[in-house]
């Protein structure tokens, strides 16, 4: 299952990672030290752009639960489900491939290489967005078959086809931004398009209706698209004359790298399509958005740690991915912030479903709170899990990756379709949960064989800790009526997340945490905890 080391895309990986080894700064995880002042920077410095954004997603997301109902909000899930999919399938792992060679560009320090890698990823995501727009155009009848049985939203799906093209534009320019690390850019052009896409859909939603989605998808997507133009515009690269045959052997070294990550999202929001088809047959449009409220809320806390520690952990993986020893010490001690960062959260939600529900939401969503109850237990699991697949990733293991992430995805499509029927809604939640059940154990027997991992005592302790406080505060959501429920989970919540603090200040060091937590401006909300750990 290991990926030939003869291949070109072995290769392409052995010479990213001496480039990266070559010029990897004297850091804590360098050295003997640890990592975890590392891992704590990285989540306080980009956590804090993410928020804003969310944010404001929040408050998009309330308003068109109040306007279009579950009916509504199910029918646009439905809908960016087919959009993804497609999207997925149409980015063949350019937007993740073009990162890593615009980066090797910039490091060759050659304005000809720079000027043809910038020119042959900007074509060539020209060309896929027009071949899947035009392609989903002309599957707009099969694809309104699949998803709702019928043909009568055949022309909401052909009018969605146009994002297709402006996404993958967006796409391209976004790996640019990120390639030549104008970290800055990128963090004013998501907030911008989460704002205009708040702006924009509201208005149209109240005076339209559930007919006005298809119409604030495509501009929401086109705003997307003339942010990223406005900012990727700034890179002016030299002018040189380019050659035919050297965009084909760019084009075909991009095309050739994403297809790695590509098979890893297509199974990913395959699997989410096909669960939502299954909800839809059989609850309905309105099951649809209890499953989609509750799917949504249950990767905003944990999202926003993963994606802001993802950002720095993997580069910094990557760096000493042949170094079994020094890439098992950066996984556990980054899983041991995962964790500590991870479980106030998660605590929280499962304290607070139904309030986070009707806060979110509305009312009407009442069979998203237990949905959402199984799956914030399964995501405790996922941050467990998580470092651990990057060392599948960092050491370009592309057959095992594969292969793992087929198992996972194959594994969640039948539990999910057996929970649905055996327990209606709430079975996709305890699907959910028994994916991450069955994931943790598969990634720790893999990585274990690559790697040699094991998990470190601190780690166990904190798993089982973690593990004990989140059943615990389940059984009481589960078991007790209001306000005991809230009042005890809540209270769960706080004496874990005082915990975690602690633990972190002894990890970290409370200068340190003050430092990073400064520049996002989140300062005052650990103050208290800091000075008690004095």
């Amino acid at each position: 299952m290991e990926m030939d080391k003869t291949s070109p895309l072995a290769e392409e990986q052995a010479e990213s990672n001496n480039a990266r080894e070559a010029d990897l700064p004297v850091t804590e995880e360098s050295s003997e030290g640890t990592s975890h002042g590392e891992a704590l920077k990285s989540t306080s410095i980009i956590g804090g752009s993410t928020v804003i954004v969310l944010l404001i997603r929040m408050l998009r997301t309330k308003a068109l639960a109040l306007l279009l109902g579950p009916g509504g909000v199910g029918l646009e899930a439905i809908y960016d489900s087919v959009v993804s999919l497609w999207r997925t399938a149409v980015d063949l792992g350019i937007s993740s491939s073009g990162v890593r060679q615009i980066a090797s560009a910039v490091g060759s320090g050659s304005q000809e290489v720079i000027a043809i890698t910038i020119f042959t990823l900007r074509r060539t995501c020209l060309v896929l967005g027009t071949i899947g727009a035009i392609a989903l155009f002309f599957a707009r009848e099969l694809m309104s078959r699949l998803a709702f049985g019928n043909v009568e939203h055949a022309s909401d799906i052909g009018l969605l086809s146009v994002i297709l093209l402006f996404g993958a534009l967006a796409g391209g320019q976004q790996a640019l931004l990120q390639g030549m690390r104008r970290i800055g850019d990128l963090a004013k052009m998501n907030v911008l398009g989460a704002l205009v896409g708040a702006v924009v859909s509201i208005p149209i939603v109240y005076v339209w209706g559930a007919k006005g989605i298809p119409v604030y998808m495509v501009l929401v997507a086109g705003a997307a698209e003339f942010f990223a133009w406005t900012y990727a515009r700034r890179v002016r690269p030299e002018p040189v004359k380019i050659p035919l045959r050297q965009v084909a052997k760019e084009a075909g070294s991009l095309l050739r790298l994403g297809v790695v990550f590509l098979s890893s999202a297509l199974m990913g929001v395959g699997a989410l399509f096909l669960l939502r088809v299954f909800v839809t047959r059989q609850e309905g449009i309105s099951g649809a958005g209890q499953f989609q409220a509750a799917n949504a809320l249950a990767w905003i806390y944990v999202g926003i740690v993963l994606q802001a520690m993802g950002t720095d952990f993997y580069p910094r993986l990557t760096a000493v991915a042949d170094d079994n020893r020094r890439c098992n010490r950066l996984v556990n001690e980054q899983a041991e912030i995962s964790i500590l960062l991870a479980l106030p959260g998660v605590l929280a939600t499962l304290a607070l479903a139904p309030w986070v529900i009707l806060i979110f939401y509305s009312h009407k969503f009442d069979q998203a709170a237990e949905i959402l109850c199984w799956q914030i237990a399964g995501m405790l699991l996922r941050v467990g899990s998580w470092p651990m697949g990057i060392i599948i990733v960092a050491k370009g293991r592309a057959a095992a990756l594969f292969w793992t992430e087929l198992a996972s995805h194959s594994f969640y499509v039948v539990l999910g379709w057996v929970g649905l029927r055996l327990f209606g809604l709430p079975g996709t939640g305890m699907a959910f949960l028994g994916l991450y059940i069955f994931h943790w154990c598969l990634m720790y027997a893999v990585v274990r064989r690559i790697s040699g991992f094991a998990l470190s005592p601190a780690n166990i302790r904190l798993s089982i800790l973690g593990i004990t406080a989140a059943a615990l505060t389940f059984c009481v959501r589960q078991m007790l009526a209001e306000p005991w429920a809230t009042i005890i989970g809540c209270t769960l919540a706080f004496a874990t997340g005082l915990y975690s603090i602690r633990a972190l200040v002894r990890l970290v060091g409370a200068d340190k945490i003050n430092q990073y937590l400064q520049k996002p401006g989140l300062a005052f909300l650990a103050k208290p905890f800091l000075r008690s750990t004095d």
